[in-house]
């Protein structure tokens, strides 16, 4: 079931996102997040987006949200995705049924354009983008390292 984010999913979605932190590429970030940061997230995005998560009865197994693209003004029209699941939940339907729900709940925030960073290769990510409209708009190569190897990223948009 799909459900708004609530503060007491900040253990879960730690253990979701800390995953990646530790274990891919995915995630630039490379320090794990505590539970009192990730309810900072929390509180700071949702004042203005929406963040969903997938919960089911062993509890929930991923999440979605839009924040903020970048400061100047003139973007306050834009918004970044993100999208995580639990490992062993990929390719059941989730992902989509996700971003899907968060591109819905997009028209209620005067968001004209979502644009999705993809660390390059991700084949999952990128294939579920797309199937939800979204095109490949720009390519950056070597823009990160992690794990001592450097990571291209790919930007992909959809205009609502």
């Amino acid at each position: 079931m799909i459900r708004p984010v609530q503060i007491q999913d900040a253990r879960e979605l730690c253990e979701i996102y800390n995953y990646y932190i530790e274990n891919s590429p995915v995630t630039f970030e490379e320090v794990p997040v505590s539970e009192e940061e990730m309810k900072m997230r929390i509180k700071s995005i949702t004042e203005k987006y929406p963040w969903l998560v997938w919960e089911q009865r062993e509890g929930i197994t991923g999440y979605a949200y839009l924040n903020l693209w970048k400061e100047r003004s003139a973007y306050r029209f834009s918004a970044e995705d993100t999208v995580y699941l639990k490992t062993d939940c990929e390719g059941k339907g989730i992902g989509s049924a996700l971003l899907s729900g968060l591109i819905n709940q997009t028209a209620q925030t005067g968001i004209h354009a979502i644009v999705a960073g993809i660390t390059l290769p991700n084949e999952k990510s990128v294939g579920l983008h797309e199937k939800m409209g979204f095109r490949k708009i720009a390519h950056f190569s070597e823009i990160g390292k992690k794990f001592g190897e450097w990571l291209d990223v790919g930007y992909w948009e959809l205009i609502l």
